[in-house]
């Protein structure tokens, strides 16, 4: 539990802020006039970002359905 604690405190002020942008995007985004490839690159931030999450949320619900299945033999009558 200390050394769960000590982690924490640790991590906490020890927080690296960071950009999420590679340097390719960031100089196509700043050096381009027209504002349709700074939106078609947030586009894809966006899809890339969300595909994992429905990955998990998937999986997620199947291990759920596979725990909580109603046990047919107590149903018996």
């Amino acid at each position: 539990m200390k050394n769960k604690f000590i982690y924490l405190i640790f991590s906490l002020f020890f927080f690296v802020n960071t950009n999420a942008q590679c340097a390719m995007c960031r100089a196509v985004l700043e050096s381009g006039e027209d504002q349709s490839a700074a939106e078609g690159i947030n586009d894809g931030i966006m899809f890339l970002m969300a595909v994992p999450y429905i990955l998990v949320a998937t999986l997620g619900y199947i291990v759920y359905r596979k725990f909580n299945k109603p046990d047919k033999s107590k149903n018996l009558s």
